[in-house]
């Protein structure tokens, strides 16, 4: 994991936890899809104006909704941000046997 997505996910570690921020320990999946489709729609704005900047801000607004999401579900021992990133980086080698084998 590279030093600056551990640094995000740390981040939201501390905004979930006892002493952290009130809002965000709040939250679930449900209360923050809204936030999810807000945000995606926003993105596909930004590529729609090929717009380089709101780009790069919008997927990492998409970034944190994914954290946020792998964080919950941690906090409700389901799976975390790891288990994500093995799920997906198997999907994409089983769904491309031609280029992995």
């Amino acid at each position: 994991m590279s030093e600056k997505f551990k640094k995000l996910v740390e981040i939201m570690e501390k905004l979930r936890s006892e002493n952290g921020c009130p809002w965000d320990r709040l939250q679930t999946h449900d209360s923050l899809k809204r936030y999810l489709l807000e945000e995606t729609y926003e993105l596909i704005e930004a590529i729609e104006k090929k717009d380089y900047k709101g780009i790069k801000e919008e997927l990492g607004d998409l970034l944190l909704q994914i954290v946020f999401h792998s964080k919950i579900a941690k906090d409700e021992g389901k799976f975390d941000i790891d288990d994500v990133i093995e799920t997906i980086s198997n999907k994409m080698i089983s769904r491309h046997p031609h280029v992995f084998g």
